[in-house]
């Protein structure tokens, strides 16, 4: 078990557990960017919005490249102590937090918000402080991603670690009940907001609702990658 736990640490320094936390800290800012540029929208600063929206651009590029070295850093001959199409397919998941991010702010730089209601706005905050809550724990998660490593995925520190994934799970169902409140509240107020306006909101609560469901999935198929390693 020692060479066994020396091989995987004589590869470290190109392992891609490494830079798997930082993946994941460029999506939560991003999340967090996405969270300013909410309120900038709704106060209607649109010079605000798209500077925030700039630095998601940023933010997800970064991540991207992070990707991609993530990616080369995993070629046959280097061996892991989990499946390698599992860290794949759980990779992905994770990267496509920062991509909702960015389709979110870049989609609310599409419309101006005009005229809407206070509790469209209100919803439209609580929805993304609970998916920005999600994304976080989800970050916690994978935080102690290395750690499992480093102790050559001891019982104990998987129980620790997978104790995140049901606290993931259960934020992302807070956001969908939100998202069916926020969307009943638009329908509600059709007339107002109008055809037009009713389509770009309902688009905007899919993708911010997405950053949760992807933060879901990706805590799923982490726990399925250390369970079946």
């Amino acid at each position: 078990m020692k060479g066994y736990i020396r091989s995987v640490f004589d590869v470290v320094s190109e392992s891609p557990f490494v830079p798997l936390e930082a993946h994941a800290r460029k999506g939560v800012l991003a999340v967090e960017k996405l969270t300013e540029a909410m309120e900038a929208y709704c106060a209607g600063n649109q010079s605000l919005l798209e500077e925030r929206t700039e630095e998601i651009d940023i933010l997800e590029h970064d991540a991207d490249k992070i990707k991609q070295k993530i990616r080369a850093s995993i070629p046959s001959s280097v061996r892991l102590p989990v499946n390698k199409k599992d860290l794949l397919s759980f990779l992905k998941q994770q990267d496509s937090i920062a991509d909702f991010a960015q389709a979110s702010a870049y989609w609310m730089t599409l419309r101006p918000c005009q005229n809407l209601p206070d509790e469209i706005k209100e919803g439209f905050l609580e929805l993304m402080a609970t998916s920005l809550k999600t994304a976080r724990t989800y970050d916690q998660l994978v935080g102690k991603l290395y750690k499992l490593l480093a102790t050559s995925f001891s019982k104990e520190e998987i129980k620790k670690t997978l104790e995140f994934v049901p606290e993931v799970e259960k934020l992302e169902h807070d956001v969908d009940v939100l998202e069916t409140a926020l969307l009943k509240k638009i329908f509600e107020h059709e007339a107002a907001i109008g055809g037009a306006g009713v389509c770009h909101l309902m688009g905007l609560v899919e993708r911010i609702g997405s950053i949760a469901d992807k933060s879901a999935s990706a805590a799923d198929r982490l726990r399925s990658m250390i369970l079946r390693r």
